[in-house]
């Protein structure tokens, strides 16, 4: 019989902190699902472009600010077109057949294309559980980077097949997505290397007067078991781990082309946004440029829900 156990508590949960293997994590697609009667893709590749204060109409009922403007403080990601990769077939949770439909130059450097695609209908199994895409991000139309990034998402629809096969070869847009007031932001955060304890941990300073250093653990455990456990705060990684930002509201979505909110000289070590970009309210992990992937909210509350907002201006 399995063990059964409960889930980590505490920073227990984020152990062991040391660098992601990856810049875009994974996601456990069971958990999330999109709205009825409609079809969607159930993420979005996204770069950040940086923080600045949007001015705002706060339409909340039963606000104190109701039908005034308030400032908040806002996050914008650019989130250019994506395609289709590759479509993966799932039996019994685990990849039953990958059929690649794509053969774009900017791929050759992160995967093997096949010279020669085969027809979409021939490679179809008999019999499949679930359905997934691996798309990649036309981040040439960003002026970050040129390389794509690739990730696999779920789809939301009731015939997942035939709303694969609308957007095979078509470049996705935010659209395509975009039917969640609330999202999921995750990412990693900002690198900080080899850090010691107090920073790591946030160890109190010992008294001037110790004489086995001030910023250094007491002690490392006891006599017995002999050896150092992994619970004694040391110096290591910090930063550059993968995050979870829950239900960010969307203040604002929108295209270069329809409003343009760059400033004269572009963002702060990002540049100029070139594509569609959407205005979070807060913070997202990371620095700028770093790829982020959003996702729709995995347990929404209804105080952030309610809460309505009329994009005015951006200030930068």
């Amino acid at each position: 019989m399995a063990k059964l156990s409960k889930s980590r508590e505490g920073s227990l949960q984020f152990w062991p902190r040391k660098r992601a293997a990856k810049l875009l994590p994974s996601v456990n697609w069971d958990l999330l699902k999109g709205k009825e009667k409609t079809s969607s893709i159930l993420g979005f590749i996204a770069y950040k472009v940086g923080m600045a204060t949007a001015l705002v109409k706060d339409n909340t009922s039963d606000s104190m600010t109701k039908g005034k403007k308030i400032y908040l403080p806002v996050t914008i990601l650019e989130v250019p077109n994506m395609k289709i990769f590759s479509i993966r077939f799932y039996k019994y949770g685990k990849v039953l057949k990958d059929v690649i439909v794509s053969q774009d130059k900017e791929l050759k450097k992160i995967v093997r294309i096949p010279k020669n695609l085969r027809v979409l209908d021939s490679e179809i199994p008999k019999d499949y559980d679930d359905i997934r895409v691996l798309v990649y991000s036309l981040s040439k139309q960003t002026s970050v980077k040129k390389t794509p990034d690739i990730i696999e998402l779920a789809v939301h629809s009731e015939n997942k097949l035939e709303y694969i096969e609308s957007l095979v070869g078509k470049e996705i847009s935010l659209r395509d997505f975009l039917n969640f007031e609330l999202l999921d932001v995750r990412g990693l955060t900002i690198g900080k290397g080899l850090t010691g304890p107090v920073k790591r941990f946030g160890l109190a300073l010992k008294q001037h007067k110790t004489e086995k250093g001030v910023r250094r653990p007491g002690s490392l455990g006891p006599w017995h078991p002999a050896r150092v456990t992994f619970r004694v705060p040391q110096a290591g990684q910090l930063g550059f781990f993968s995050r979870i930002h829950y239900n960010l509201k969307l203040i604002y979505s929108g295209n270069k082309s329809e409003k343009d909110i760059n400033p004269s000289s572009g963002f702060k070590h990002y540049g100029k946004i070139m594509s569609a970009y959407i205005i979070l309210k807060g913070s997202v992990q990371g620095p700028p440029k770093r790829q982020i992937l959003i996702t729709p909210s995995f347990r929404p509350t209804k105080l952030t829900a309610k809460k309505k907002f009329e994009f005015q201006e951006l200030i930068t």
